[in-house]
């Protein structure tokens, strides 16, 4: 039996046109997101079960376009939820509306519980591939819940605005958008409608982000680049695109404060133009992939990143674990490789870094390919390059990170795993 079988009033005829979408996930709240076609009222229904939607919460002011914002939740939750108005439910009420709260952050060397993160790529272009590709995904994980999932940027092409939103993201993805909550990064297509120093635009109308440290970390500020914290997870999303991006200005100044605050076991960086690529774009030569690699690097590497994700070059490219390459890809050399092997458990052995320590190697990933493959030709820090569409999985449970690149058949085309060695307790 569902909500509105429960007394909670009849599906109403309002239509809603976008959503539901969850945001801004934190241990203790999460921001409910949807659009009606006129102005209402909007109220969202919470609970423990479909049945049992026994908490509520209403908007105080007509809208159109509704966040809202639960607090108080308690951590490692599943809750399950209905949008509406106050005399009816809309949608939602059954087993597939529902968050599961972030888990608080245990001791470094407490075993947490496991962490799924799905990445895609340039995805919005609301075509075949990138429903193979989701797909592709879904069968691959399963019955597995996604914790929660990033793009790369190029989130709607070819200018973002509203009706390419609406295909690219909110009808391609619906069903992930409803149980999961989505972190965006902004790229070139996204700011044709959008402006990162207005902070207007279909892309800021849309996401909620949290650029007053709503999530855990610094405060950036600004929704154009932010961080948040799941788990023992600490995540960076930059502005490749429409960001100042000198070395002193605000972007990088607040990475730099961020970065070394975190006191997560794992960071992990993403943006949309990679500082590493010769697929369908080239690192050598392009303006803001050239000063990414240059300016934002040395920050992170500094402060100990794990793993940097990225999009914009349609192809799949995996580096070997390494530190210290800020030059062209004719500059990099052995030395700068930190492990030459795969990665991979099952042949060599896993990439291994001492915990919390500056400088002790990065993967860098471009994963551009969620809606379109192009050819790539090697690049000298990479351990591996495809032409093949496709999704990145990200496991986390503890000190242990596995990376799996997934194609639109959900078949593992690429893997390796990432270890951390435990902090002494002399």
């Amino acid at each position: 039996m569902n909500a509105s079988e429960k007394g909670l009033g009849a599906v109403s005829n309002l239509q809603i046109i976008r959503g539901p979408y969850l945001q801004q996930g934190t241990e203790s709240s999460i921001v409910i997101c949807w659009a009606t076609g006129t102005p209402i009222l909007g109220k969202v229904w919470y609970g423990p079960a479909p049945e049992k939607l026994d908490l509520t919460l209403a908007e105080p002011v007509l809208a159109s376009n509704h966040k809202v914002e639960l607090r108080g939740l308690t951590p490692d939750t599943k809750y399950y939820y209905a949008v509406g108005t106050p005399e009816s439910i809309q949608v939602g009420g059954t087993e597939d509306y529902y968050f599961v709260t972030a888990p608080a952050k245990a001791s470094v060397l407490e075993s947490t519980r496991p962490t799924r993160i799905w990445v895609v790529g340039d995805s919005g272009r609301a075509n075949d591939v990138a429903a193979r590709v989701r797909d592709g995904y879904l069968r691959f994980t399963g019955s597995r819940a996604t914790n929660l999932w990033l793009m790369l940027g190029d989130n709607a092409y070819d200018t973002g605005t509203l009706e390419e939103y609406q295909r690219g993201v909110f009808d391609t993805y619906s069903q992930i958008l409803r149980s999961s909550v989505l972190w965006p990064a902004i790229g070139n297509h996204d700011a044709g409608s959008a402006s990162s120093l207005l902070q207007i635009g279909p892309y800021y109308e849309l996401f909620t982000l949290p650029a007053h440290g709503e999530a855990g970390g610094v405060a950036s500020r600004t929704a154009a680049y932010y961080s948040f914290n799941y788990s023992n997870i600490h995540f960076i999303c930059l502005d490749s695109y429409g960001s100042d991006r000198s070395p002193s200005g605000p972007m990088f100044t607040w990475l730099a404060q961020d970065a070394a605050a975190s006191e997560q076991d794992w960071t992990i960086a993403f943006w949309h133009h990679p500082p590493y690529t010769k697929g369908s774009h080239d690192s050598d030569v392009e303006l803001e992939l050239v000063e990414m690699r240059e300016r934002a690097l040395p920050i992170l590497e500094g402060a100990g990143v794990d793993l940097v994700l990225a999009g914009h070059s349609h192809a799949y490219e995996r580096s070997y674990l390494i530190d210290g390459h800020y030059g062209t890809s004719d500059t990099f050399t052995e030395a700068m490789k930190k492990d030459s092997s795969s990665g991979r458990e099952d042949e060599l052995g896993p990439y291994e870094k001492p915990y919390s320590t500056p400088r002790a190697g990065t993967v860098y990933i471009v994963a551009g390919t969620s809606a379109l493959a192009d050819s790539v030709s090697p690049h000298a820090a990479m351990y591996l390059s495809l032409s093949t569409p496709g999704s990145l999985v990200l496991d986390v449970q503890g000190l242990r990170l596995d990376v799996t690149f997934i194609d639109d058949q959900g078949e593992v085309k690429d893997y390796f795993t990432l270890k951390k060695t435990a902090v002494s307790t002399d």
